[in-house]
């Protein structure tokens, strides 16, 4: 719960918003670009993502995407993960401990949230261009990725790959079921905690 406030207050250091942490404590979801690099759909962004909290069966709790340039997800990753690069999501969980899959029970209001999920977006959209794939449609695949790691699931032994690869398949075949748009997982094999 602490790493919460921390990510916060990294968010106001890198950008200061005060009304963020009042809309991040009362709103079930919460996107807030950060960036001016890459523009985005966020209609299209909000839908998908709720398309995603249902589908993971967490739409009670709530949850915070936050849209970063290269720049500042490059500061984030360094400060937490120890590696001066910019990536494309970056999860921080408001419960650390959890199993993979299980949800927290027994909360109150104040608890239900899953916590917060940075996008490297001017990094998604150069891996986007490099792979001629199209922006929009593999930013829900990169929230699914994140949302994961906000229920536990990680990918630094062969297991737990497999236990996350079977999960994201599992979501994104749902959400291409429900909106059309064919989705396959991220999460690759080599470099397990990448």
């Amino acid at each position: 719960m602490q790493l919460k406030n921390l990510v916060r207050t990294c968010l106001l250091f890198f950008y200061p918003v005060v009304p963020v942490l009042a809309y991040l404590v009362t709103m079930s979801l919460l996107i807030r670009n950060l960036q001016k690099t890459v523009p985005l759909r966020r209609a299209r962004l909000r839908r998908d993502v709720e398309t995603l909290r249902q589908i993971f069966g967490i739409k009670k709790f709530d949850l915070g995407l936050i849209c970063v340039d290269n720049r500042r997800i490059q500061r984030i990753n360094e400060m937490y993960r120890g590696k001066n690069m910019p990536t494309d999501v970056l999860s921080f969980p408001f419960y650390e401990d959890l199993e993979a899959g299980k949800l927290p029970g027994h909360l109150c209001r104040e608890e239900l949230d899953l916590g917060d999920i940075f996008l490297g977006v001017e990094y998604i959209m150069e891996q986007c261009r490099d792979e001629s794939r199209d922006f929009h449609s593999v930013l829900p695949v990169i929230v699914a990725h994140g949302i994961c790691h906000l229920l536990g699931y990680r990918h630094e032994t062969e297991e737990e790959w497999t236990q996350m690869f079977q999960k994201e398949k599992h979501i994104l075949n749902e959400f291409s079921r429900l909106t059309g748009n064919q989705q396959e997982p991220l999460t690759k094999r080599d470099g397990y905690d990448t």
